[in-house]
């Protein structure tokens, strides 16, 4: 059972309370203008860049906790290298690009690249992809276990207490709350750890304590498991949260800096939170769910007032996710996809006309339709590693080939195989996903074979065929 004093009740009541000032505070330097509302002006310096990334790409805190406790050391292995490999490649060979197009959205660059239909199918899938139902799941689940609510309940407070600022303030309320909330993940797990090394010591206990493969880079998993994960990291290629600060940077120079410095307090983080997890699994081996392996070693080793500052550690690197995801998912239903369907052609004047005209209103309108949207499906699908795992197996095939080839000339197609690229990948996954659940297969995919690749095949063939016929035609 997890307990709580009432000082560590109110150490979480009063981090509601900064959230909701500091979002507010931020909506009131909003200005009228769609540019400031959407992109914060375009004017985020290396320092609040740096922070509101490194907060918003660390929300999956519980999944985290649950992977050092099953598999050791190995969840850094999977869940940190492969995404600092490709943020690497994102801030050297995509980040001053992206800036330099100046535009808004990665929809506006699949139109702008090839035309509305393909730029329509992104939107959709750019959705998708972003939509904040793990999250708001997650933090369902947190407020849950502290104010002893039903689940529906808290996922409801949860979302009211974002939308709130969201809608007023935008991009502007979402970054300055993520500032906030940079400092407190880190303090959060800076708190656990020196209580954990008092109790039961360190290096010496982990070993004598942890199954031998718990420090074993591999963790027991299988070549073939481990590739799949940095598969999976290819998500942040075409991560609209990635684009979306990249385009409000104040240049392109702060956005390539920015993301090579966010991976220096990933990797800080990630050595922070596998740490946790190891305690957890030596200190309590028998934990029948795993996924609690942070909230009960919290229970095991931290007194009140410290509990209650670790809680708020955790609730803030999900709520900072959490914000950036609904905000880029009701952008995209509103402006994106509204836009696209109300104002026509592939013309950049019009990209602007559609963000100079009813953005901010359309946005407002997609933020409540997002949350409204992410509670069913977090009621639908209660499991974050479902969620996660079906949408980037589904969604990464169908935008990647398409998206990235946008930014290099060398590897443009015309638009027609743009846009079967997009579709067959995603549906090909999405069939061979859907195909694994018929006939009592229960997860059992064709071949064996997970349903991402054959997605990632279906779009470089098209993509291929693309490059021969717009050869042919030079």
């Amino acid at each position: 059972m997890i307990h709580f004093a009432l000082s560590d009740i109110i150490i979480i009541i009063l981090y509601f309370l900064a959230v909701l000032y500091v979002g507010f505070r931020a909506a009131r330097k909003v200005s009228g203008n769609d540019d400031d509302f959407l992109l914060a002006g375009r004017s985020l310096t290396l320092p609040i860049f740096v922070m509101t990334l490194v907060s918003t790409w660390y929300g999956g805190i519980l999944g985290v906790g649950e992977f050092s406790y099953r598999y050791g050391i190995s969840n850094w292995v999977v869940q940190g290298v492969p995404y600092y490999i490709f943020a690497a490649i994102f801030a050297f060979f995509l980040a001053k690009k992206i800036r330099a197009t100046n535009l808004y959205s990665i929809p506006d660059k699949l139109e702008l690249a090839y035309d509305k239909k393909t730029a329509i199918l992104g939107s959709l899938l750019t959705f998708i992809l972003m939509t904040p139902a793990p999250y708001i799941l997650m933090l369902g689940v947190l407020i849950q276990m502290i104010f002893g609510w039903s689940l529906i309940i808290s996922m409801i407070a949860v979302a009211v207490v974002a939308i709130s600022y969201l809608y007023w303030g935008g991009f502007q309320a979402d970054v300055q709350t993520d500032v906030l909330e940079f400092f407190l993940m880190f303090a959060g797990f800076a708190v656990i750890l020196p209580f954990s090394f008092l109790k039961f010591g360190g290096y010496e206990f982990l070993k004598a304590n942890l199954p031998p493969l718990h420090l074993e880079w591999s963790g027991g998993n299988s070549a073939q498991f481990i590739m799949v994960w940095f598969f999976i990291a290819l998500w942040t290629l075409v991560d609209p949260a990635f684009h979306q600060r990249c385009y409000a940077a104040k240049d392109g120079a702060t956005a390539q800096k920015g993301i090579l410095v966010s991976i220096i307090f990933w990797l800080v983080f990630d050595f922070m939170t596998a740490t946790a997890g190891l305690y957890a699994r030596a200190a309590l081996p028998n934990l029948s769910e795993p996924i609690m392996a942070y909230p009960m070693l919290a229970e095991a080793v931290l007194p009140p007032i410290a509990k209650g500052l670790f809680y708020v550690g955790m609730l803030a690197t999900i709520m900072s996710t959490l914000n950036t995801l609904a905000f880029v998912s009701a952008q995209t239903l509103g402006r994106d996809i509204f836009g696209r369907l109300l104002i026509g052609s592939k013309h950049t004047s019009n990209i602007e006309h559609r963000t100079s005209s009813n953005a901010k209103l359309w946005t407002k309108i997609g933020l409540i339709v997002s949350f409204l949207l992410s509670v069913v499906i977090a009621l639908l699908i209660p499991s974050v590693i479902k969620i996660w795992y079906t949408i980037g197996t589904v969604v990464i095939p169908g935008l990647l080939v398409p998206l990235i080839a946008s930014y290099f000339d060398r590897y443009k197609i015309e638009a027609k195989y743009a846009f079967l690229s997009m579709l067959l990948g995603w549906i090909t996954s999405l069939g061979w996903l859907i195909s694994g659940y018929l006939d009592g297969n229960s997860g059992n995919y064709a071949l064996g074979i997970e349903p991402m690749y054959p997605g990632l095949i279906m779009s470089i063939f098209i993509w291929s065929l693309g490059r021969i016929s717009l050869t042919q035609k030079l």
